[in-house]
């Protein structure tokens, strides 16, 4: 059974909307810069991508405002933008669709500031939304609340792997006719001062504080580590025979998924990157296609040392002697953590669908050691028929999912 995209919803340290993010990527411009969200002046790390205004509209209300976490707010926007984007109608929601959004650490906002209370006020000034706040899976039970959709509704939790996966295992529901629809994504919120010193404290995060536009740096000898972004990004996926009865646009089709763990280190990816590779390959059998039809990577590479060069190891072994051109887009807006998979997800679909690569900004001096076209610093025509994305997360967790443009299959959708 083929499962189609039908639908994307995107809000990213860009802006709301997927034209605001794809046309800021193809430009080169770049989303970080000082952290504004609070006083850093204390941290090693001082810059981040944020989400400078959620834009919401009239789809929250001032108590939405008040009560729930950033990560929250930003899973039901960008649900509520797929599910227009697909023209979704209402009666197609129900018990047959699903919501699974991902989110790699959850309220951690919502935390911070309750603890702050607590302390400094006592138990009786917790709030009363405080745990449905910080929960992880109440971003994708509010999506489901707002859209009325009654069937599977769950969160992954695997660090920034949690959207891929969401996007993954709706794609198994479908497939399985446990559902028709599918809302699925990730969503992220954690520039808080707790959460950029405990990243800072792993030495995780780039520390080049006095240039913010050119701290991340995917596959370039001087990178130093992460820059950390908040965003969302959500995809509607839909069985292509519930698509065709509808008349939907197709947008593309969701082809493969492969899923790995390392089994080996709490941070460090496996030295040999056996992992990485095999949730490639197998994304590559699910989708029934060889490592030629690939015509573009949107790799995880996040700008660490160690976790850019191991990927390039890994596509190399999946790919051989002639892989496809590679970019980061974490390079522009940082990374997103447990939404960087799904954001991503969305960004090589319309990188399928407009046939233009992102690039790799702040390429000077590529590591000798990664031997990968790597879409540098300018947009590229490209078109292709399959692109995959990489997402890989602290535990040794890894999801590759592999798109095909839509018509690539021929007399499929």
């Amino acid at each position: 059974m083929d499962v189609v995209v039908t639908g994307i919803g995107l809000l990213t340290p860009f802006g709301r909307g997927e034209r605001k993010t794809f046309d800021a990527l193809v430009a080169g411009r770049t989303a970080i810069g000082p952290i504004t969200r609070f006083d850093a002046a204390g941290q090693r790390s001082r810059i981040a991508a944020e989400v400078r205004d959620l834009e919401a509209g009239d789809d929250l209300q001032p108590l939405d405002l008040r009560t729930f976490d950033r990560f929250q707010l930003m899973a039901v926007l960008a649900a509520l933008d797929a599910v227009r984007d697909a023209a979704l109608p209402s009666g197609a929601l129900g018990d047959r669709a699903a919501v699974l959004i991902g989110s790699g650490i959850g309220g951690i906002e919502a935390i911070e500031r309750n603890h702050e209370a607590l302390t400094r006020r006592g138990p009786r000034r917790v709030s009363p939304y405080f745990i449905p706040s910080a929960i992880p899976n109440l971003g994708a039970s509010l999506v489901a609340m707002r859209l009325g959709a009654r069937g599977i509704c769950v969160s992954p939790a695997s660090a920034c792997a949690s959207g891929a996966h969401a996007i993954g295992e709706a794609l198994w529901a479908i497939r399985a006719g446990r559902v028709d629809v599918a809302v699925a994504g990730g969503s992220e919120a954690a520039v808080t001062p707790l959460g950029v010193a405990g990243f800072s404290a792993m030495r995780a995060l780039s520390e080049r504080n006095d240039e913010p536009q050119r701290a991340s740096r995917p596959f370039d000898r001087g990178r130093d580590g992460f820059v950390i972004g908040e965003g969302a990004g959500v995809l509607l996926l839909e069985s292509a025979e519930h698509a065709a009865r509808r008349g939907a646009r197709i947008r593309g089709v969701l082809a493969g998924y492969g899923a790995s763990a390392d089994a080996h280190h709490i941070t460090q990816p496996d030295p040999e990157a056996s992992g990485m590779a095999r949730s490639m390959a197998w994304a590559l059998e699910d989708a029934r296609v060889t490592a030629a039809d690939v015509g573009y990577i949107n790799a995880h590479a996040t700008s660490t040392p160690l976790g850019d060069r191991l990927e390039a190891k890994a596509i190399r072994e999946v790919f051989g002697d002639r892989p496809p051109p590679v970019s980061s887009t974490k390079s522009a807006m940082g990374h997103l953590l447990g939404a960087a998979g799904a954001v991503e997800a969305a960004i090589t679909l319309l990188a399928l669908e407009r046939g233009v690569l992102p690039p790799t900004l702040n390429q000077e001096d590529r590591d000798p050691q990664i031997d990968l076209d790597v879409v540098p610093n300018e947009a590229r025509p490209h078109r292709a028929r399959f692109a995959i994305s990489n997402a890989f997360g602290f535990g040794g967790t890894n999801a590759t999912l592999l798109f095909a443009a839509a018509g690539a299959r021929g007399g499929n959708p």
